[in-house]
């Protein structure tokens, strides 16, 4: 059953740039901000328990006819 007025969103997960520690070691400002230049809007953080950036966690819509494309 299909609903032409209901938005389709698309995700994407992308781990943040960690160093030897695991823990967060760069700004991963560019990396927002290339992401948010190709559409994708930030959501939210996944988080380990105990702490950390597991990861980023982006969205877009999917335009009507459109394919979920892994760019």
């Amino acid at each position: 059953m299909s609903h032409p007025d209901v938005r389709r969103w698309e995700y994407k997960t992308v781990r943040p740039p960690r160093d030897e520690t695991k823990k967060e070691a760069i700004d991963p400002q560019t990396a927002l901000n290339d992401h948010g230049a190709a559409g994708w809007e930030f959501v939210e953080t996944i988080d380990y328990t105990g702490g950390g950036t597991k990861f980023l966690v982006f969205k877009r819509p999917v335009a009507i006819g459109d394919g979920i494309d892994e760019g």
